[in-house]
């Protein structure tokens, strides 16, 4: 099963990258950028839009940092708990077992 996983993991894989390389052969004029305050140089289309996705993944990242760490602070914090209710649960088993005659 694991040797299943890897292999659809690597068609996968080359898919994507055989899908890059045809995006970045089918963009090759190049565009400047102009941004308001700021001219940019002229550079192929495909890097300015991999440039763009790569700025949009990190961002994205950087916005779920925070969510991310709650839910991670959240987590911890159940697990305390259940600990402690395990050990609990546990001491008043053990308590109910003495007090049977």
């Amino acid at each position: 099963m694991r040797w299943l996983k890897g292999l659809i993991l690597a068609i996968i894989l080359l898919a994507v990258l055989l899908v890059g390389i045809l995006f970045a052969v089918n963009n090759q004029q190049t565009v400047p950028l102009n941004l308001i305050w700021l001219e940019l140089p002229s550079v192929s289309l495909s890097v300015w839009l991999l440039a763009a996705l790569v700025c949009g993944v990190v961002l994205g990242m950087l916005a779920m940092t925070g969510v991310w760490l709650r839910l991670r602070t959240a987590l911890s914090r159940a697990q305390r708990l259940n600990r402690q209710q395990r050990k609990e649960l546990d001491r008043l088993r053990v308590q109910e077992l003495k007090e049977l005659p």
